[in-house]
């Protein structure tokens, strides 16, 4: 029998690697107090990071009776987003616009698709490689993401809005193009939704996505101006 969405393997799943995920970060921030440890911890992250995210692609390409070369690139948004942010870690400098495009898809994604995992009931166990792995680079995307903002790699600013208006655009422009060249219906939902039944299709979802980046942008602002404050006074 295949694992069950909030089953007992999926629950388990999320109790350990959210305790995994946790400790790791409790011990960095406790004990990585110069830059260079911090980025030592990031990348080591962002490593474990493209490992899992390549390793999905790899399953997904000879998961048919047919291999499908063109599945190794990520179709949706929170397995591009997991491969796009560990390059932007391992390549980037701190507080590259890469990040501000992919740090909110990744903690939102990352957390939401390993509670949410439909993709759950691929094979017969949890342990399928492309269910294990597709659980693996959503948790660790969310973590990557926590510890960025821990350590203040990413300054949260509007000054930066058009990055996340030139990712989506990326991401809806590769997924036009997979659509039209492989027959994917269903890359980065354009034409299918993210939950059957539902109006998530990637423009139902564009516009939530504008409204909740907005919301952290304006939250974000009204805190360094009260931090400014406070050290003023």
């Amino acid at each position: 029998m295949a694992p069950q969405l909030f089953g007992i393997e999926h629950i388990l799943y999320l109790i350990i690697s959210t305790a995994v995920s946790s400790a790791a970060l409790l011990l960095a921030k406790k004990y990585a107090k110069t830059e260079k440890s911090q980025q030592i911890f990031l990348k080591a992250v962002a490593v474990l990071l493209f490992i899992a995210i390549v390793t999905n692609r790899l399953s997904q390409v000879f998961r048919y009776d047919e291999v499908r070369w063109y599945l190794i690139i990520p179709d949706s948004f929170c397995g591009m987003t997991s491969l796009v942010l560990a390059l932007a870690v391992l390549f980037g400098k701190r507080d590259n616009n890469v990040l501000h495009f992919v740090w909110l898809l990744g903690i939102f994604g990352g957390v939401s698709s390993s509670i949410y995992a439909s993709y759950i009931g691929q094979g017969a166990t949890v342990f399928y490689l492309p269910t294990i792995s597709g659980l693996f680079h959503h948790s660790i995307s969310a973590t990557l993401v926590v510890g960025l903002l821990m350590f203040g790699q990413i300054d949260i600013t509007y000054k930066k809005w058009y990055c996340t208006l030139f990712g989506f655009t990326s991401y809806l422009t590769l997924g036009a193009f997979m659509m039209q060249e492989f027959g994917m219906s269903d890359a980065f939902h354009i034409a299918e939704p993210l939950i059957e039944g539902t109006f998530l299709t990637a423009w139902g979802m564009a516009p939530l996505y504008a409204v909740g980046y907005a919301l952290i942008l304006w939250i974000a602002e009204i805190v360094k101006k009260r931090r400014k404050k406070t050290d003023a006074s």
